[in-house]
């Protein structure tokens, strides 16, 4: 695999700090987010509701006692409705999608986005990315926070950047390999249809010239990592992110250890959560991630559910927290004939089982009063009718036996599986909504 050396030299002096100091200035931050925060009609009216006022935050252990931002908060205050600025002094929005009801709405200020530069900057650098390198984004531009912020934090870093967008697939390969790309910059499960793309076109994509890849905006496993890694010969990091608190960039595994994700808690103050009773959770256990911002301006966010499940580990390669990959969602948790399932658990056995590709789909289906559900496949090569039935009865044994589920494979020939140019779909859910 290409060698990465780090060193401190170039790095903020706050990724080391000690613990006292990242809390001091959590706690001075926090002050001055909940001011801002507290200028905006729904802030104000929930932390009146409670008799707070920010002047009363006396610790970091205080913030528990206030409510919860929801995607629902952000919905119902549409557009601009949590905008602690004046208008003019937004210059940016970013927006999700709306897919799933009405967008949610990002404003940033010119600080703001500074903020966001430098975290990307400080993200890109502690993958191993250098001043030098050639950056291909293959994340989508636009209302969606990945392109552009990927983009802003490689320039802010030195590097040459090539603005690819997603799509054209083919297209992109020639890109990388007729400029020579040494990073890039994609979704996982995107990086997966240049891979393939990689293969049609008979070239041997551990030549490439790529060295790095940063990979977010989905769950993945650690198995997905080593098949890319594998075949391109390079490190493959997740990246954390969201645009309620920023875009991508909030949190970065570093190449040294790549064993979880450092948040920048200088910028985020992070608290796990049980995902039912919205309990707090000490560092360790398993539950929903919630984020404050500490130094937005524009739209301070307070304790944000991001629906996020993991853990809060020890800093290694910083003295900053880790949260472990993202396990999957609270709200993408498929409850099937009772038994609790995320997408990433299903992709762990598909790519443990030799001959299967790493793209799939889930069908949720009733059959009657059954709930099933119907994992969508594809092998890696085309194979002949006895050695296709066997694959079949293999993966779904597998399945049978590690999640205690039993469903119906369906594996069909490489490429039937649609191909993602983003966030992969992994769920189809055509349950009667009773």
């Amino acid at each position: 695999m290409n060698n990465v050396t780090a060193t401190k030299i170039g790095y903020d002096p706050i990724e080391f700090a000690s613990r006292d100091e990242i809390a001091a200035l959590q706690l001075s931050r926090l002050k001055v987010s909940l001011t801002r925060a507290y200028t905006t009609p729904h802030y104000r009216a929930a932390f009146d509701k409670l008799g707070f006022h920010p002047r009363d935050l006396a610790a970091l252990t205080d913030l528990a006692s206030l409510p919860f931002t929801t995607k629902g908060d952000l919905r119902a205050t549409y557009p601009f409705g949590l905008f602690a600025v004046p208008r003019d002094q937004i210059v940016r929005i970013h927006a999700s999608s709306g897919t799933t009801g009405k967008s949610t709405v990002v404003g940033y200020s010119q600080a703001d986005l500074d903020v966001w530069s430098h975290l990307m900057a400080r993200s890109l650098r502690a993958t191993g990315v250098v001043s030098s390198d050639i950056v291909h984004l293959s994340y989508g531009y636009g209302l969606f926070t990945g392109g552009l912020g990927f983009h802003y934090g490689a320039e802010k870093l030195g590097c040459m950047v090539v603005p690819a967008s997603a799509g054209m697939t083919a297209r992109q390969v020639t890109m990388i390999e007729d400029f020579g790309a040494t990073v890039i910059g994609s979704t996982p499960s995107y990086m997966l249809a240049i891979l393939d793309e990689y293969r049609a076109q008979g070239r041997d994509p551990a030549k490439s010239s790529l060295r790095i890849g940063v990979f977010g905006g989905e769950p993945w496993t650690n198995a997905m990592r080593a098949e890319i890694e594998t075949a391109f010969n390079m490190h493959a990091l997740d990246c954390y992110g969201l645009s309620e608190m920023m875009g991508p960039g909030v949190g970065i595994e570093c190449v040294e250890t790549k064993d979880g994700l450092h948040l920048w808690e200088d910028h985020f103050l992070a608290e796990i959560i049980d995902p039912e009773t919205g309990a707090v959770l000490p560092d360790g256990q398993m539950g929903e991630l919630v984020l404050t911002s500490l130094t937005k301006e524009a739209m301070p966010i307070i304790r944000y559910r991001t629906r996020d499940l993991t853990r809060l580990l020890p800093g290694t390669a910083r003295s900053m927290r880790r949260i472990e990959k993202i396990r999957g969602r609270s709200d993408d948790m498929i409850i099937l004939r009772g038994v609790n399932v995320f997408p990433s658990q299903i992709e762990e056995q598909l790519l443990s089982q030799p001959g299967i590709s790493p793209h799939f789909q889930l069908d949720l289906h009733r059959d009657g009063r059954m709930d099933k559900m119907v994992v969508r496949t594809e092998t890696a090569e085309t194979l002949e009718t006895q050695a296709h039935s066997a694959l079949t009865a293999a993966l779904a044994k597998r399945i049978r036996q590690s999640l205690g589920l039993t469903v119906d494979v369906q594996i069909g020939a490489p490429g039937s599986v649609p191909r993602s140019q983003g966030k992969a779909l992994r769920v189809i859910d055509n349950r009667p909504k009773d």
